[in-house]
């Protein structure tokens, strides 16, 4: 297998290098924290100049390092090996497994000429609480399984058979180096099984509870549909299983703290304001979503949804589903009011667009109805359609811009064609 580039992120942290911040690399486990921090980035210290000796690495979820699970032990083996001079560079994996790491954190933090990095593989360590104690000496790093542009360099075949393979098992970077479609799935579904839903359930106490493996299976056969705790909870009760929304909604935090799943909430666009649930829920790895259900519901349309969603994060955007409101005439010559969905609402500082996931768009009439929401909205800011038909990317008369999810995904400036 090729070496993987992570360049957008190994910027992220050179951008960040030596600003007085503790550096907290976040993500789903398997996404690559590790690689990118103990090999691509140190290589970067490296070839900048930097003695190895000045770069101290801690992967605390190697058996060998059990002991510095206490903070105290951490803290003195930090600690014994710095001096005074010099700029020294500690970098600490899966932080979380020490408690009382904060302080640790902090006392390294203010020497002055340690320059501090972690990974971490849930948000429970970026909580109010936690934030709190670093008093705002935290600097977030969110990372990701691999974008399409990062999968395909390392992918012996074209972008097409490329394209089959991500939405069929995502992006996991060692993904890569399975060879047949048996071990890829057998190495998702091992995954979902053994390490991620196990995690959350020794983490949050949860005993042979067939609710939660219920409630993935159905977010994972509902991917970007509206839903809450409340409805799910109803769904539960219909096919037989208790479960009440508390419960549900409990569950579906463990899941988001674990990076397993994101959340986009509903924004009304003319209205300018967030409306409360039901949200959408996509898979941070779309090979995990379809390992969920043992390969068996293999929608593309849904699945591209899903890519494009994570693209959209990737790229460093805020993304909502969009709501718009507009008023038609009915048969009886009434006004009545209307709604319609926008995909995305994508904002970026003051960039914003609004991106439609059409799969496939055969005639007029399925034009028309993709771009509807797009031509309400009423403002200046771009509109996107993104298909998968292969076409070259073109405006229509209504000025919004047409693209296939290939170009979209693989042009770092797709958004701006």
């Amino acid at each position: 297998m090729e070496q993987i580039r992570r360049d957008i992120y190994l910027k992220r942290l050179i951008d960040r290098r030596e600003n007085g911040l503790i550096k907290i690399i976040t993500g789903i486990r398997r996404c690559g924290k590790s690689y990118l921090l103990f090999n691509l980035y140190r290589q970067y210290l490296l070839d900048s100049g930097v003695d190895a000796s000045r770069i101290i690495s801690v992967p605390l979820d190697d058996e060998d390092y059990l002991e510095l699970h206490d903070s105290g032990k951490l803290s003195e083996y930090i600690k014994q090996r710095l001096t005074e001079s010099g700029m020294w560079y500690v970098f600490l994996d899966e932080v979380q497994l020490c408690k009382g790491f904060e302080a640790v954190l902090n006392g390294l933090n203010r020497r002055g000429n340690v320059d501090i990095y972690v990974t971490g593989s849930n948000s429970k360590f970026l909580s109010s609480d936690v934030l709190t104690e670093f008093r705002g000496r935290g600097d977030e790093v969110r990372i990701y399984p691999l974008a399409f542009s990062e999968y395909l360099p390392a992918y012996r075949g074209d972008k097409y058979d490329a394209w089959l393979d991500y939405y069929t098992y995502g992006g996991l970077p060692l993904i890569l180096s399975r060879n047949t479609d048996e071990l890829k799935s057998k190495y998702l579904i091992d995954l979902c099984r053994e390490l991620y839903l196990k995690d959350i359930e020794e983490r949050h106490n949860i005993r042979n509870d067939e609710v939660m493996a219920a409630l993935v299976n159905i977010l994972a056969s509902a991917v970007g549909s509206l839903t809450n705790a409340n409805k799910l909870a109803k769904t539960f009760v219909s096919s037989g299983v208790n479960a009440n929304d508390k419960t549900i909604g409990a569950y579906i935090g463990y899941l988001l703290d674990a990076y397993f799943i994101s959340k986009a909430e509903r924004y009304d666009i003319k209205g300018k304001k967030y409306i409360a649930s039901p949200f959408k829920y996509y898979f941070t790895d779309v090979g995990l979503r379809n390992a969920q259900l043992n390969f068996r519901q293999q929608e593309e349309n849904h699945i591209m949804e899903n890519i494009i969603y994570n693209e959209l994060l990737f790229r460093g955007f805020n993304v909502d589903v969009g709501i718009v409101e507009y008023s038609e005439r009915c048969s009886s010559g009434k006004s009545v009011r209307k709604k319609l969905e926008v995909d995305f609402v994508c904002n970026r500082g003051s960039q914003r667009y609004y991106i439609q996931s059409a799969f496939a768009m055969p005639d007029q009439e399925k034009m028309r109805q993709e771009q509807k929401s797009l031509v309400h909205i009423g403002d200046s800011f771009k509109k996107i359609i993104v298909v998968k038909d292969r076409i070259k990317p073109w405006h229509n008369e209504q000025g919004i811009l047409v693209m296939d999810v290939l170009d979209f995904l693989l042009n770092p400036n797709s958004l701006e064609l």
